[in-house]
């Protein structure tokens, strides 16, 4: 996975220099464009990042033994929040609108560079929605009182008079007792349980991936790259997913061997930290791929995801349309 990023990356900038009529892109070679300025800046600060989180949480029981456990997490805020300042520094002074440039900066993305990101986009944003409440409709047609979750908390059983009575009721438009999608799988607590069968009960986005919050931040980062000409903003929007992939595979190597948690055997074989590999390689529900997205389904909140997608076609459809004249004027100056 991490040859395939690298790829990407080189694969972003070779259709860059190959394709744009920018004056720029056309008189900068490969080597020149890897070797400049903004293409250091973006890579380099999440680099950074990436490096320190490792290093200080590899050694994190060393660290607590000659430091204390408010001493490792002292150093630790340090050097993130070092790390996280080159990152903006680098972005605020360094990357923003900087070339090369992938088309033109007046001109709209390309049509398949608009699609693949309201897909990335949408998939980043439903796999964040399942972290809030579900949603439900905050009015339905009742048969007296069904005993669904009007307010927050458990259903009223349902009384005996007035029960075929049929009439419209308001509710919460929150469903806080549905605990069908709960995630867990690397809380560092080892994982859901094991059901009465002894398979591990996995719900929602336990299936997809040990750490849905990490990638829903490194693919909302890489859908809204796709939308921007500029190649050094497209690669600093894009390390997030790096983030995701190096950092979310320490964070289970360190829990494997019960480093700041736990990853037990169990439920390591049925997970994984890239989002839906369990599930297409046959992980789970028996080895059943078809069974395995059939339980998914059952238990993603729907209509959470469907806000998160159309907020997804929104965002696409307002940012595909091109730079504004503010943002081209700017990347000319540059």
């Amino acid at each position: 996975p991490v040859v395939a990023f690298v790829s990407w990356l080189l694969l972003v900038l070779a259709h860059g220099l190959r394709h744009s009529h920018h004056k720029e892109v056309m008189s900068a070679p490969l080597k020149s464009a890897l070797s400049s300025s903004p293409v250091k800046w973006a890579i380099g600060g999440w680099s950074l990042f990436i490096a320190e989180n490792l290093i200080l949480s590899e050694n994190r029981t060393f660290i607590i033994s000659e430091l204390g456990d408010d001493g490792y997490h002292y150093l630790y805020g340090f050097f993130s929040t070092a790390a996280v300042g080159s990152i903006l520094y680098g972005y605020r002074y360094k990357i923003k609108g900087s070339g090369p440039f992938a088309w033109p900066v007046i001109a709209r993305p390309p049509p398949s560079a608009v699609a693949a990101s309201f897909v990335v986009q949408a998939i980043a944003l439903s796999m964040a929605s399942q972290s809030f409440p579900k949603l439900q409709i905050p009015v339905h047609l009742s048969s007296g009182h069904d005993g669904t979750n009007d307010m927050p908390g458990p259903a009223t059983p349902a009384p005996i008079a007035d029960a075929g009575a049929r009439r419209w009721k308001v509710r919460c438009p929150f469903d806080f007792t549905d605990s069908k999608s709960r995630t867990g799988t690397n809380d560092g607590t080892g994982g859901p349980p094991l059901r009465s069968d002894g398979i591990v009960d996995l719900h929602g986005l336990d299936r997809v991936s040990r750490h849905p919050g990490l990638w829903s931040f490194g693919l909302l980062g890489m859908g809204n790259a796709l939308l921007i000409p500029s190649i050094p903003t497209q690669i600093w929007m894009s390390m997030p997913v790096l983030v995701a992939l190096i950092g979310g595979g320490h964070t289970d190597s360190r829990h494997r061997r019960g480093i700041g948690g736990q990853l037990r055997p169990e439920v390591d074989r049925v997970t994984s930290n890239i989002p839906f590999l369990a599930m297409i390689t046959g992980r789970q529900e028996g080895g059943s791929v078809m069974k395995s997205f059939e339980e998914f389904g059952k238990e993603v909140k729907w209509l959470n995801a469907a806000l998160a997608t159309g907020v997804a076609a929104g965002w696409v459809a307002r940012r595909g349309r091109g730079g504004s004249p503010k943002h081209v004027m700017t990347s000319l100056a540059r």
